[in-house]
């Protein structure tokens, strides 16, 4: 056999196998029984009978490293598509693993929310016993301050325009002494939570006076 078919490397893996292993064993039968014939006499047919001997085994032995090739050709490209299918799971979990922990964050801090309002509309109220109130007021900016480093933010609203993204207007209200639009007390504060925002701020909007309105027109 001084060739291999190139349909052989197009066989499933183990149907390579077994035909690499029938054709190595005709080849290993056919010199035995060369090997067992009487020797000829003839010089030069021994040589050209070694020489044939020589050519089989060289193309037995290139048709298995073809079979070895092409097989650890396929447990390579295996190798790097199951690594590449990790990396993308590990890259997914640990991707969720954070989303999951923001959102447990989020909203725990939520939840905190209305307790920070009982405690600035206390503070609001004037009391006699002045320890009392700045026990509060300590309670009040502890907590704040905790919130704050997992990310809480408080809007500024008094004074600036209105800005419908993270304010809501429940009030509006005209004069003269504002620009129109601009946002003249808050109701209930909002914040945001790592830059996004948490609760929209409650607040009083100055409009312009219809006066004013129809003179500009």
């Amino acid at each position: 056999m001084g060739w291999v078919s190139s349909d052989l490397f197009r066989r499933p893996t183990h149907q390579r196998r077994v035909l690499g292993a029938r054709c190595y064993s005709r080849i290993v039968s056919a010199k035995h029984v060369k090997h067992q014939e009487p020797a000829a006499d003839d010089p030069e047919s021994q040589d050209t009978s070694t020489v044939a001997d020589a050519a089989e085994s060289l193309a037995a032995v290139t048709a298995e490293r073809d079979l070895l090739a092409v097989e650890k050709a396929e447990l390579h490209d295996r190798l790097l598509r199951s690594q590449a299918e990790f990396q993308n799971l590990r890259r997914r979990i640990e991707k969720e693993k954070v989303e999951w922990h923001e959102y447990a964050a989020t909203e725990a801090v939520r939840a905190l929310l209305p307790i920070l309002d009982d405690f600035e509309r206390a503070l609001k109220i004037e009391a006699a016993d002045k320890h009392y109130t700045k026990g509060m007021e300590l309670i009040y900016q502890r907590l704040l301050e905790s919130l704050k480093k997992l990310g809480l933010e408080p809007i500024v609203c008094v004074g600036q325009p209105f800005n419908p993204h993270m304010h809501h207007a429940v009030e509006k209200f005209e004069t003269g002494e504002a620009a129109d639009g601009t946002v003249l007390e808050e109701y209930q504060r909002g914040y945001n939570f790592k830059g996004q925002l948490l609760r929209a701020a409650m607040v009083k909007v100055a409009v312009a006076p219809a006066a004013a309105t129809t003179d500009q027109a």
